[in-house]
């Protein structure tokens, strides 16, 4: 969460701050239990009792593949659905990829509800779904938010449909740091850090972030703002380029909005989308 770059809406990486806020300060935090296991294969997953996690794709549909991407976003693990609050790259990677091998499945619905999540592999997993996308029609159809790295994923997908009411964009990136010295301070304690290179305690939670560290963290921060933005221009190529994407600022937009500022195709309600999308496909058959 802290001190690494986040595409993350900026009200979604306050939220998880505030959860953060009693581990960072040493405080009595709630445990909320183990709910996976970070770098271990999905495919091979199983629970306690022996059960495959993963057993392919939902389809709500014949002949369509249900993408789900909900919750904030992280690099590895189990997380796939709305269960448990967040969904991994690796395992939105994994169904879009079964999604393109299989020959029973003639397209694909991307739903997104999210606001974002890590860096770290989102980029990738976007690739995977544009794949897709290339030889097999997408629709990302949002219920009701894709922000950040949501939006990044759902950019990938052929078409983007979202409600009056939902929310997309924020092309931009965050981070975070926690600055603890006067807290220290005031409980009479000093950290001596003692290094060997002059980048190792960059961003340490002990001291004030220089000006020069500051300066060379939000380049990094805008360099990854331009791959972004060229990466959904790239994406959405004739609807949406590098420099209005740029121009947004890192902005939400809502419904109506999103489809005027080129983040999106069309306005209609999420339960209309899937009959009309199976439809389609049915004719292209």
């Amino acid at each position: 969460m802290f001190n690494t770059p986040l595409m993350l809406q900026p009200a979604k990486a306050d939220t998880i701050a505030r959860a953060f806020a009693p581990r960072v300060l040493g405080l009595p935090e709630a445990d909320a239990g183990q709910m996976g296991l970070i770098g271990e294969q999905l495919r091979d997953d199983a629970d306690m009792w022996g059960e495959k996690t993963y057993c392919g794709v939902h389809r709500p549909m014949e002949g369509i593949g249900l993408i789900e991407i909900e919750g904030s976003l992280v690099n590895k693990g189990r997380w796939i659905g709305k269960s448990c609050g967040m969904t991994s790259y690796e395992g939105i990677g994994i169904q879009a990829d079964d999604c393109r091998e299989d020959d029973s499945i003639k397209g694909a619905v991307i739903e997104v509800d999210s606001f974002g999540g890590e860096v770290t592999g989102a980029f990738d997993c976007a690739e995977k779904i544009f794949e897709l996308s290339q030889v097999k029609p997408t629709i990302a159809v949002l219920t009701d938010h894709a922000c950040s790295a949501g939006y990044l994923l759902a950019a990938a997908a052929r078409q983007i449909v979202l409600p009056s009411t939902g929310l997309c964009g924020s092309i931009g990136v965050v981070s975070v740091h926690v600055d603890v010295s006067g807290w220290l301070k005031k409980e009479g304690l000093s950290v001596t850090i003692l290094k060997a290179g002059e980048y190792k305690a960059d961003l340490n939670p002990y001291e004030a972030i220089p000006a020069d560290v500051l300066t060379r963290e939000l380049a990094e921060l805008e360099e990854l703002r331009v791959e972004f933005a060229e990466t959904v221009a790239r994406y959405r190529a004739g609807r949406l380029s590098k420099d209005q994407a740029l121009a947004t600022e890192a902005g939400v937009y809502r419904g109506a909005k999103a489809v005027s500022a080129g983040l999106a195709d069309a306005v209609a309600r999420p339960s209309q989308v899937l009959a009309a999308f199976g439809t389609e496909l049915g004719r292209s058959a």
